[in-house]
């Protein structure tokens, strides 16, 4: 095999070989053989937030004129390009590196720099006209563009895809809650027979848990939308025109159509990942949300024939290698799945949240890669789940044929004979294997119309005088 074609370069630490046909330079050379731990990078919605803080930067330094026109309007050109994708497979760095993110902020300076020589005739990797740091970086810290990156690319994810997810999924529920309706069941209750329910109180329920995930997921968006830029390299703004940050997310906010602000606290915002621990742990509540709807969506649908089998899930695909006809619950176990995963990256998140020594976080790739994972896994699952299986579910007439079996139907008769009677009743029935009206009759005075009315199903799924 033929070696490499390498080009030498220099940077502060010295000289380095670079692969020939790399947009990148030396500086993020040495952090791609410093960590060569896993194949985790940063994604698309994390390059393109770096993206529009590289070019939002060249477009205030113009302005402020800081940087000459030709370097900025260069600059400019090749952050889009950035922000297009064109240039994501020159993003290398690993995920576990620099705790600050330096190497992957360093990155985006060195391919943006190289793009826009290239476009302005010079050699890639001479650093001129157009200097990664002197230049893509003026006005900015690592410190501040890594978790201002975090911040803008967890904001808009919610926004373009986890909200309107979970309102897709919320939609999706309410509507079998409503064609549910008149579907009267046997509730339980710690796994046990409790009294009866409609079938469409159960997924009222659920889209209740939705809605409240969508106002999360809100919660979480404002949380994000705060941010960092501006304090460069431990909050105090050394290095940086006093309108820079101010303009830049000005920029940035009509851009994304987000409602962006400037942290009133640099020192907090920087030295902290609190904002995106909180963000996580509302994400983490919708995970155990989907993860209590897809158990239940499970257990419903379990059997058809040696379960429960009070729904009848889609048939997506073959449930087995060996057992000819069998169907599994395949959406909803996916949908437990991502929530697993949510959760545990809270867990890493909430670790890396601690790491806040002085003033500087030195976890932040970490808790931003688990961040976007869990924006994604929980939007695309939501959506997912909705069309692949709660449009689909069918109610069996498995839950109204068991509702007169129930034991629990005698908690009507409590306000009427009592306490003690009610409970002698249901444990005749459990002995005998009789229903609740059939004893009844035998240990009440009641006759068989009062019962009848007593023990309508319809009738305990509200309250009443």
């Amino acid at each position: 095999m033929a070696s490499q074609e390498m080009r030498l370069e220099r940077d502060s630490m010295g000289e380095l070989e670079v692969p020939a046909n790399a947009y990148y330079g030396a500086n993020t050379r040495r952090a791609e053989l410093n960590f060569p731990i896993s194949n985790l990078r940063f994604g698309r919605s994390f390059i393109t937030a770096i993206g529009q803080i590289k070019q939002s930067a060249a477009v205030v330094n113009l302005g402020l004129e800081v940087i000459d026109e030709h370097i900025a309007n260069a600059i400019i050109k090749a952050a889009q390009r950035v922000i297009d994708g064109e240039f994501d497979d020159q993003f290398v760095v690993d995920i576990f590196q620099t705790g600050s993110g330096t190497s992957t902020n360093m990155n985006a300076n060195e391919v943006i720099s190289n793009v826009a020589i290239e476009s302005l005739k010079g050699v890639i990797g001479s650093r001129t006209p157009v200097h990664p740091n002197d230049h893509v970086n003026k006005g900015q810290s690592s410190n501040d563009v890594i978790p201002t990156a975090i911040h803008l690319a967890g904001a808009r994810a919610i926004q373009d895809n986890l909200i309107t997810a979970l309102k897709q999924l919320e939609t999706s529920l309410r509507a079998k809650s409503e064609e549910f309706w008149e579907i009267v069941k046997t509730g339980r209750t710690h796994l046990q027979d409790a009294t009866p329910i409609r079938l469409g109180q159960e997924f009222l329920g659920y889209a209740g848990q939705l809605e409240l995930a969508g106002k999360r997921a809100e919660k979480a968006l404002a949380e994000l939308s705060v941010l960092a830029l501006g304090g460069t390299a431990v909050g105090t703004g050394i290095g940086m025109h006093p309108e820079f940050a101010t303009r830049v997310i000005a920029r940035l906010r009509e851009l994304t159509g987000l409602d962006l602000s400037e942290t009133t606290n640099h020192f907090q915002a920087q030295s902290t990942l609190d904002a995106v621990v909180s963000a996580s742990g509302e994400l983490k509540t919708i995970a155990i949300s989907l993860l209590k709807i897809a158990n239940d969506i499970r257990w419903l649908g379990s059997g058809p024939r040696a379960g429960i089998g009070e729904i009848s899930l889609p048939e997506v695909q073959p449930g087995s290698s060996i057992m000819p006809g069998k169907v599994n619950p395949v959406i909803a176990e996916s949908v437990t799945m991502v929530s697993a995963q949510v959760i545990g990256n809270d867990a890493t998140i909430a670790i890396a949240g601690q790491s806040g020594n002085f003033e500087l976080n030195v976890m932040m790739p970490v808790a931003a890669h688990n961040l976007l994972e869990s924006i994604d896994l929980l939007s695309t699952a939501s959506k997912n789940f909705a069309c692949q299986c709660i449009d689909g579910l069918l109610a069996t007439k498995r839950g109204p044929g068991m509702v007169a079996q129930g034991l629990a139907i005698g908690t009507a008769l409590a306000p009427i004979v009592g306490y003690d009677t009610a409970a002698e009743i249901a444990h005749e029935a459990s002995v005998t294997g009789e229903t609740i009206k059939q004893v009844a009759l035998r240990l009440t005075d009641l006759t068989e119309e009062q019962l009848d009315e007593i023990l309508e199903p319809l009738s305990m799924t509200q309250p009443k005088a």
